[in-house]
């Protein structure tokens, strides 16, 4: 995947995260998320500052004593609580921007805008279909970086493979899915484990319905 499909991907999944925020009704915003400790609300915050400059994250950084992520918490938190249709106006003023937060890729966006849209989604009973090229673009980037997912070490002795696509990751017993829900499991969140099948799954940590998922907020 070049650098422009992963700016239009980036760009088309922000605009219907957008949609979908709009879409929303009180209750739904403090629905808790599949990211712990976190409400719908928050997320969507966080999603918010996918273009902090490096200057307004040296405060949070400092404050958060170094813990990245006590740093991506508490700097969401601050951003609210907004009024909800401000959310998805922010969102939606980032469509067409190849602007980032200091430091990272462009895959890191592309992370976070598929990982988040499912921590709204899934706990919603929302239908949110995750494309499967850049989902596995995204599985990729994740297995890769290391911190903060460690999906190396958390799922070494497995072998991930899509059952929609040619995503596959890791050696041994296999693990099948599609590639969305490879990608949550990749980035430590396991309300969807229950839909994976093959050998590995017994070896994974069961789903906790649709609340309990990692503290990794990428």
């Amino acid at each position: 995947m070049d650098l422009d499909d992963v700016w239009r991907y980036i760009d088309a999944e922000r605009a219907s995260l957008a949609d979908l925020l709009d879409d929303l009704s009180p209750a739904e915003w403090d629905t808790p998320s599949l990211c712990a400790g976190w409400r719908v609300r928050d997320v969507a915050a966080h999603l918010t500052q996918a273009q902090m400059r490096l200057r307004e994250a040296v405060v949070p950084a400092i404050r958060a004593g170094g813990s990245f992520d006590r740093m991506i918490r508490d700097s969401a938190l601050r951003v609210g609580p907004l009024p909800d249709a401000e959310y998805g106006r922010r969102i939606r003023a980032m469509v067409g921007s190849r602007r980032r937060a200091p430091f990272i890729s462009p895959l890191e966006p592309l992370v976070d805008v598929l990982v988040h849209g499912q921590d709204v989604a899934v706990p919603l009973d929302r239908d949110r279909p995750v494309p499967p090229a850049p989902a596995a673009a995204a599985a990729r980037r994740a297995w890769e970086m290391g911190f903060p997912f460690h999906a190396r070490k958390r799922l070494a002795g497995l072998l991930l493979r899509a059952t929609d696509g040619d995503l596959v990751l890791g050696a041994g017993a296999p693990v099948e899915g599609t590639t969305g829900d490879l990608l949550l499991l990749v980035t430590g969140r396991t309300a969807t484990v229950h839909r994976l099948s093959g050998a590995g799954v017994h070896r994974l940590p069961a789903a906790h319905g649709r609340r309990e998922e990692s503290r990794r907020a990428t």
